[in-house]
């Protein structure tokens, strides 16, 4: 087609004429409101931005070296929501005072922390001391994620609907049922 007759085309119809493959011989174009089209990618791109922003964000849980045991449950249901968002997790142990010269009380926090998430997380950075703080470093594994997308498969999969078994009545289901009593 000629460049002309395009044009012309595109104008009949209130449209733009858009190179969409300019490498290719010939070029190739599209008739498109190019306006529209600027503003879906863009909307796009904040979208992408938007995801990719929050799934690098890092989260942290905070502890103390003398937490009861219902305590730490807790925080291990914190930590394993903010594993299911798909966000790392720092939890840390932070000392005040004297707690400093017992760290070994602090590893055995962070342990139970560790083994109360390990179905749903990999350890990305062994504990480490930094300042007064203790800290390990989790991320999602990839066996959750992979749980968690057949999960949402087989719940698009299964629907409600009746097997057909159920919604039609057979001569043995009719014979079953009692006639009204007539009427005196």
């Amino acid at each position: 087609m000629q460049l002309r007759d395009a044009l012309e085309m595109a104008q009949d119809e209130g449209l733009d004429l858009v190179e969409v493959g300019a490498n290719q011989n010939p070029p190739v174009c599209r008739l498109l409101d190019y306006g529209r089209f600027k503003f879906i990618q863009s909307k796009k791109q904040r979208e992408a931005r938007k995801i990719s922003r929050s799934a690098s964000k890092q989260k942290d849980v905070r502890l103390s070296p003398v937490m009861s045991d219902n305590d730490i449950q807790t925080k291990i249901r914190m930590t394993k929501n903010l594993l299911g968002e798909g966000a790392k997790v720092r939890v840390f142990v932070r000392f005040r005072g004297r707690q400093r010269a017992h760290p070994e009380i602090a590893m055995k926090v962070l342990r139970k922390v560790a083994e109360g998430v390990a179905s749903v997380a990999k350890l990305e950075k062994p504990p480490g001391m930094e300042g007064r703080v203790l800290s390990i470093l989790l991320a999602p594994s990839p066996q959750q994620k992979e749980r968690e997308r057949q999960a949402k498969a087989s719940t698009v999969a299964t629907t409600d609907v009746p097997a057909e078994s159920e919604l039609t009545s057979t001569a043995a289901d009719d014979a079953n049922v009692p006639e009204p009593e007539a009427i005196k």
